[in-house]
């Protein structure tokens, strides 16, 4: 009889990739999804998880630091995206299950990185659902507000907890932040109908979204003044990287695409297509509106404007409609933000649960839908609590830094497979390898040495708690663990 393993056994064993292949083949428990999602409705996967509330605030806070030269800015901060989107193909490719960046770690670098690289998943995930929720409520009353003139009570508007440092305290303005947790609940009534019509809902939201920005762009390039970009780049280079490094987070949401890698079709075609084809779509989009609305205005008038783009489009009609229609866009982007994001959670934890590191409640589908509905309402009732009671001032926090170990771990793993299992099938390869997928960490890690210190603390204290959960539970209940429930059910 063989003795259990050693947990540092544990945390350097690798799940190979056949693994994968005969999970998807075994339909025990019925952990079973559906494969309904279409290329184009991925691609708006995509962008409707990238193209959030950033555009619709950013250049007034990155045009004050860099100028119009914010243009090569959104260049430097989209290669850096872009670096990561190829590795992502590459490896949603050879991988096309549900998890992301989670099972592409278990198959490259062991079963405790990919925990952690989880657990990092779970908190972006979920703690940017809660924040974005909080923001569609601020949105939502502001449309209200001007197109009706009636105001939400503030009890309901607002948390009843306030951020004081890094400490919570009650002194909030409100009870409960009554729009975000609706929101929440509606993404996940939406879930769990299934993921054709949660994805053909994201698509219209997002086809919506795109021509509000569009109907800014050919608005705003009416009023088109060349005299508007000079000086060009009155800070510099410095202001350059500056507001690059910013504006690199509204790049992020690309990764939940591979996150649906079980429920596309034909995965290995369509996912890198998507990946690539939602960036293509996100830098041209952005680089538009930063132009009409560089155009549009001087400058100097960016610094401390709220609403800018709706600003810029009053001032150059000269009506308030147009307030009203880039509310209503930036409502229904925060919208499709939030699907998404949801979305991306319950996947992972879906593949964490069949691989055995969460309870078999997590991967257990509903045989009408298809979709892993307990999952669903577990993640939709913490994520309203999260956004009912939590300023988002603590909810941004701890965003950054679960994006940037995703980007970085899948990215070292395009490296390990192509040296590895160099004849695996693939149905994309990075170009220039090695040198791209290199480029790709530096660019993130960079990026993790410019978050500030409390970041670092609050990372390694919920990493500490999922350490625990991993040493008592996950690593006993492995799918590679001899013995266990879930090897069982793969052995059979």
């Amino acid at each position: 009889m063989n003795s259990a393993p050693s947990l540092a056994q544990r945390l350097l064993r690798q799940k190979p990739i056949e693994t994968f292949v005969a999970q998807l083949q075994s339909h025990h428990h019925g952990a079973e999804l559906k494969r309904s999602i279409t290329l184009f409705q991925l691609t708006m996967f995509g962008v409707g998880a990238t193209i959030g509330t950033g555009i619709f605030f950013v250049l007034a806070e990155q045009v004050p630091v860099a100028g119009p030269a914010v243009l090569f800015s959104f260049l430097i901060a989209g290669f850096a995206a872009g670096l990561t989107a190829l590795c992502y193909a590459e490896m949603s490719s050879m991988i096309p299950v549900s998890g992301s960046s989670y099972s592409y770690a278990y198959a490259t670098l062991g079963e405790g990185i990919a925990f952690m690289v989880a657990a990092c998943l779970v908190m972006e995930y979920g703690v940017s659902a809660g924040a974005v929720a909080v923001g569609w409520s601020e949105y939502l009353h502001n449309l209200l507000l001007i197109t009706t003139g009636y105001e939400l009570p503030r009890a309901l508007l607002h948390a009843p907890l306030v951020a004081e440092g890094y400490s919570l305290k009650f002194g909030g303005d409100g009870y409960i932040n009554l729009p975000a947790a609706i929101l929440v609940g509606m993404c996940c009534v939406l879930l769990m109908r299934g993921s054709r019509e949660s994805a053909r809902a994201n698509a219209i939201m997002v086809v919506i979204k795109l021509g509000v920005l569009a109907l800014f762009i050919a608005i705003a390039l009416t009023a088109f003044n060349a005299d508007n970009f000079t000086p060009f780049a009155p800070s510099g280079f410095a202001g350059v990287s500056a507001a690059a490094g910013s504006i690199f987070f509204t790049f992020v949401g690309l990764d939940a695409v591979s996150t649906a890698g079980e429920e596309v079709e034909n995965p290995r075609r369509n996912l890198p297509r998507a990946i690539i084809a939602a960036l293509i779509i996100v830098i041209s989009f952005y680089l538009l509106v930063t132009i009409a609305a560089l155009g549009a205005q001087p400058q100097s008038m960016f610094d401390g404007q709220e609403a800018g783009l709706s600003v810029i489009l009053q001032n150059v009609t000269g009506s308030t409609i147009p307030s009203v229609i880039l509310s209503a866009g930036a409502v229904i982007s925060v919208f499709s933000v939030t699907l998404v994001v949801l979305y991306g959670q319950t996947r992972v934890l879906f593949a964490m649960s069949r691989d055995g590191m969460l309870p078999p409640i997590f991967s257990r589908v509903n045989p009408h839908t298809l979709t892993p509905t307990a999952n669903t309402v577990i993640v939709g009732c913490i994520v309203a609590t999260i956004a009912a009671f939590l300023p988002s001032a603590v909810l941004w926090d701890l965003t950054s830094m679960g994006t940037l170990v995703a980007f970085t771990v899948v990215s070292a793993g395009v490296i390990i497979l192509r040296y590895r299992r160099p004849d695996a099938p693939r149905g994309f390869h990075v170009p220039f390898f090695p040198v791209l997928p290199i480029l790709s960490i530096i660019s993130c890690l960079y990026l993790i040495s410019s978050l500030s210190s409390i970041v670092f603390k609050l990372t390694a204290i919920w990493a500490v708690l999922a350490g625990i959960m991993y040493v008592f539970y996950s690593s006993r209940n492995s799918v590679l663990e001899p013995g266990s429930a879930a090897n069982a059910e793969i052995s059979e």
